[in-house]
């Protein structure tokens, strides 16, 4: 059995600018996943650098309210939304609230830094 607790997952700030701990990987544990899964944070008034993966992606808003910009799309999101985020698609995230924006990560197939573009313009 292996239990994951997040404060024994060490937060490092992502390439998208996000504070992210993984949680899950098969990379980087002995499992049999297909996904992978981290927490992600962003602060207040911040907003996450735009990228995109080649994989398909699902956010869940755990807390916190934001916008979700997926290419030319845009959408209020607050604690219990999920969101799906096709392969391909420039995204980013921005916390339009006062305390933080946290969320749950679910990548499919497992993130890889090759499989991801950050935008930089």
């Amino acid at each position: 059995m292996l239990v994951r607790n997040l404060n024994d997952c060490e937060m490092f700030i992502a390439g998208d600018n996000t504070q992210l701990r993984e949680l899950l990987h098969p990379d980087k544990q002995p499992l049999d996943l297909r996904y992978s899964l981290a927490h992600a944070l962003v602060p207040a008034g911040q907003t996450s650098i735009d990228h995109a993966l080649t994989t398909s992606e699902v956010y869940y808003i755990l807390s916190g309210q934001g916008n979700m910009h997926i290419n030319e799309a845009v959408q209020a999101v607050s604690a219990g939304d999920a969101i799906y985020i096709p392969p391909n698609a420039r995204q980013h995230i921005h916390n339009t609230g006062q305390e933080p924006l946290v969320f749950i990560c679910i990548v499919d197939p497992a993130w890889r830094a090759e499989d991801e573009i950050v935008y930089t313009d």
